[in-house]
């Protein structure tokens, strides 16, 4: 069986549907980075709706905006590429992929430069909205 100290999530909860499910299957000091995220999150993005996607928490405003999760020992936070090229110079010091930054859990997470990735791909995202209004 795992426990807490080994990996921070309850393995045998059900799939979580609701954010707050997904926080909740997570050991207490996860769970209280990982509603810092999220409010962090819901301050850039005010008009963003919550859901699950991926199995991960997950906040879309005219298509996915972005998607976290806690891991062994980091938080994966997943802005889409363009989310992660823009801010290829402030990600360095991080774990990446194309469209992923891994934020170490033994460090302090970035909760400002998190701010500005959303409030960037909201910018995106009503762009592209707008651009496809436009279109019809």
């Amino acid at each position: 069986m795992t426990t807490d100290s080994e990996f921070p999530m309850n393995v045998n909860q059900p799939t979580p549907t609701t954010i707050d499910e997904y926080i909740a299957g997570f050991a207490p000091h996860i769970q209280s980075i990982l509603q810092h995220i999220r409010a962090t999150i819901r301050a850039a993005a005010p008009d963003a709706q919550e859901t699950i996607s991926y199995q991960m928490p997950t906040f879309t405003l005219h298509g996915n905006l972005v998607h976290f999760a806690a891991f062994k020992q980091h938080i994966g936070f997943y802005p889409t590429p363009s989310g992660t090229a823009h801010f290829e110079a402030a990600l360095a010091r991080y774990k990446s992929g194309k469209g992923s930054v891994q934020f170490p859990l033994d460090e302090p997470i970035p909760y400002d430069l998190i701010a500005a990735i959303v409030k960037f791909r909201v910018e995106e995202n009503l762009a592209k909205a707008a651009s496809k209004r436009k279109r019809k």
